[in-house]
């Protein structure tokens, strides 16, 4: 009897064991449960915000956004051109006619050739605020000093370590003389050059970029299309800016030899010979010209490795030099 009561009680603690064993399971699923329940309430509430993908162009150009600047016709009928011309004379100062010939490819000498001009509802007399060119070129980060000149759009831009530092109108090769495309280099610089191609035309600040064509930029007119013989045609005022920033190249000690190259030059494109003048299309799109920066580093990138390398050994060579004019004692 007593041996059934201590079995009896060894199953009752057993059977009370698993029922506590079952209780506190059954604790624990309940938390789990509502753990779970939780944290996918959680989940459910958070908004995953996305952040947005801006375009690299987009991005780059952002850093010093530009006025907008909108653009009306000033029209030059064929049968009424003088009175027409008077009136522009007596409407914009002379600061302001050269702005508004500058963006139409024109000097002064040549606004007689006008027929419809794009004039800016403002004025920038350097020219900045209508810049089709990037503001920063990440590609050029590394370069000293950059030239391009786009065919396309008849525009020479300057880039000093990726940062444009000026841009301006240009008139390139005609289509029987175009200007040769691709990289070239600053070579040599005169003041006052004469043309191997007709020895009456006078070469303002004429600097050479490929010697055994004869191909320079230099002052002369800009008649509003594409007219010169290969040469790069400037305004006098930058003309005489570029021949001041671009750096010459390098000779040996004899003067016969190049030992390093100077200032890297682009040029680019195909303009649309016999087509619409690009500048007019700004009437339409201020935005018309705008060179992005995508097109530009298509244009760049073949040529980087070339460029890094020849500024490299500039910076080499001068720096020997250097180094031998200090050595060097005083007469």
């Amino acid at each position: 009897m007593v041996l059934f009561l201590q079995m009896q009680g060894k199953s009752v603690n057993i059977m009370f064991g698993k029922k506590l064993m079952m209780s506190r399971l059954f604790k624990i699923t309940l938390i789990l449960v509502a753990l779970v329940a939780v944290v996918q309430c959680k989940k459910e509430n958070t908004q995953i915000v996305e952040e947005p993908v801006v375009p690299k162009d987009s991005a780059i150009q952002a850093e010093n956004p530009k006025p907008e600047i909108s653009y009306k016709p000033f029209v030059f009928p064929e049968d009424n051109k003088d009175s027409a011309m008077a009136v522009f004379n007596k409407q914009y100062s002379e600061e302001e006619q050269y702005t508004i010939l500058a963006l139409n490819r024109l000097d002064s000498k040549n606004k007689w050739r006008a027929d419809t001009l794009a004039v800016p509802d403002q004025f920038d007399h350097t020219l900045m605020s209508y810049s089709p060119f990037p503001d920063n070129l990440q590609i050029l980060a590394d370069v000293n000093k950059f030239v391009l000149f786009s065919y396309p759009i008849q525009a020479y831009a300057l880039y000093e370590k990726g940062r444009l530092v000026k841009w301006g109108p240009t008139s390139m090769g005609k289509k029987s003389a175009q200007t040769k495309q691709g990289l070239m280099f600053g070579n040599w610089k005169k003041e006052l050059a004469i043309s191997t191609v007709d020895s009456e035309w006078k070469l303002p600040y004429n600097f050479n970029v490929h010697n055994t064509l004869g191909i320079g930029w230099h002052q002369y007119d800009l008649p509003g299309f594409p007219a010169s013989h290969s040469c790069l045609r400037l305004l006098m005022d930058d003309a005489k800016f570029l021949y001041k920033w671009a750096d010459q190249w390098v000779l040996d000690e004899k003067g016969t030899s190049r030992i390093a190259t100077g200032t890297s030059v682009i040029v680019f494109g195909e303009y649309n010979w016999g087509g619409k003048k690009p500048w007019k299309n700004l009437l339409d799109d201020p935005a018309a010209n705008d060179v992005s920066v995508t097109v530009l580093h298509a244009v760049i990138e073949p040529h980087l490795a070339e460029i890094m390398e020849e500024q490299a050994n500039r910076e080499e060579v001068l720096a020997q030099k250097s180094a031998v004019k200090i050595a060097k004692p005083a007469a």
